[in-house]
């Protein structure tokens, strides 16, 4: 499968990720409502957010400027074989 390059259909992409989103958030609230639930699912949508940041633009305008990310599996891959030369000291 190529890039996605329509700009319709990667605007209702994005439209259909907020649209699950929501959706799960709900459905969980639903299912467990109470303040510990509404905060764990706060702290996990920040992290899950900052950690996409990070694996995007902080890893290509601080890391590693000539590296250009396509996808989390890109990232993984990215990391996984800069681990596998020893080239980062996690």
């Amino acid at each position: 499968m190529g890039d996605l390059t329509n700009p319709k259909v990667i605007k209702l992409k994005g439209f259909l990720f907020l649209v699950a989103g929501i959706l799960a958030s709900v459905l969980l609230l639903i299912d467990s409502p109470n303040l510990r639930t509404v905060a764990l699912l706060v702290i996990a949508i920040w992290s899950f957010c900052r950690f996409y940041y990070f694996a995007f633009y902080v890893i290509e305008h601080y890391v590693d400027p000539g590296f250009r990310f396509a996808g989390l599996g890109s990232f993984l891959r990215y990391w996984w074989q800069r681990r596998k030369k020893g080239e980062t000291k996690d």
